[in-house]
């Protein structure tokens, strides 16, 4: 009897080994928990940045062309990028979200995108009036030309 009460008492090696398990599970679960922050303000971070990034590109491209202007040259123009199938709508949607408030045309998008404006109005013709985030809003002469907004 005397000694059962003892090994009731004290805590034994499974119940020393189960302690540790425990701490390292809670040292596992922070573990990930903080990977998780860190990943969603990267994530935030290059969704606040990316805009920016888009929007100084083309700020700086129409420097070039006013530049040449003002010294006589021929404005080099820069080849329109080329998007990987998918890309082109995401880039779309990150200008449309960056600037909620306002319209564009395809023109205005094409433009800040370095890409064709025919490129994305066939983009839009086949793939954007069916995406439920981009708002199609007619406009021009008997509504046949259409700017575009996030809704």
């Amino acid at each position: 009897m005397n000694s059962i009460k003892k090994d009731l008492g004290s805590p034994d090696k499974y119940d020393l080994f189960i302690q540790k398990i425990d701490h390292f599970q809670s040292l596992v679960e922070d573990k990930k928990n903080l990977q998780e922050q860190i990943a969603q303000i990267q994530q935030d971070f290059q969704g606040k940045i990316k805009p920016l990034e888009d929007e100084l590109s083309s700020v700086i491209k129409k420097l070039e062309l006013n530049l040449s202007k003002l010294e006589g040259a021929t404005p080099v123009k820069a080849a329109p990028s080329k998007y990987g199938r998918g890309q082109l709508g995401a880039s779309i949607k990150e200008l449309l979200q960056s600037n909620p408030e306002k319209t564009f045309k395809p023109r205005d998008i094409a433009e800040a995108l370095n890409t064709k404006g025919t490129t994305v109005s066939l983009w839009f013709n086949k793939y954007g009036l069916t995406d439920p985030e981009i708002e199609r809003i007619p406009s021009g002469k008997e509504g046949k030309r259409f700017v575009y907004k996030i809704k």
